[in-house]
């Protein structure tokens, strides 16, 4: 069975949120680092050259395919910065209607700007979903 390509890793972090050449996507990396890290409790991992996740936790698909991910995350792609919502946003309609400027895939958070969303109810919505993922059995 193949593995996934994305692994957990010992790449620097300091590092790669260094080479971030738009700075106010660096300034806002760095927010989040700290957001992420007060919220899981976690120190942060680098996933594959360009996520940073926080925690972990095993996943078993009935296919019998496993593995390990992290609980939160993001990466300051070129178009945007990406959180990990691993829970998805079912659950978070109340949450998200006041969040402000944001697009959304099956469990990433797509956002421009941090100053484009509420950064508290930013947080709350990283909360829950770390809460509803450290009580999952998958």
């Amino acid at each position: 069975m193949s593995q996934l390509k994305t692994q957990k890793n010992d790449g620097n972090i300091q590092e790669f949120l260094n080479s971030v050449t738009d700075e106010i996507k660096r300034k806002n990396s760095l927010l989040i680092l700290k957001l992420m890290q007060e919220i899981t409790g976690e120190e942060p991992s680098m996933w594959g050259n360009s996520i940073i996740g926080f925690g972990e936790y095993q996943y078993k698909y009935a296919s019998g395919r496993e593995g390990s991910w992290f609980l939160t995350g993001f990466s300051p792609r070129k178009q945007n910065l990406t959180l990990y919502i691993m829970s998805s946003f079912e659950e978070y309609d109340s949450l998200l209607s006041n969040l402000g400027k944001y697009k959304t895939g099956k469990s990433c958070l797509y956002i421009n700007n941090l100053d484009d969303v509420d950064k508290n109810i930013l947080g709350e919505l990283i909360r829950k979903s770390v809460d509803y993922m450290r009580n999952q059995t998958i």
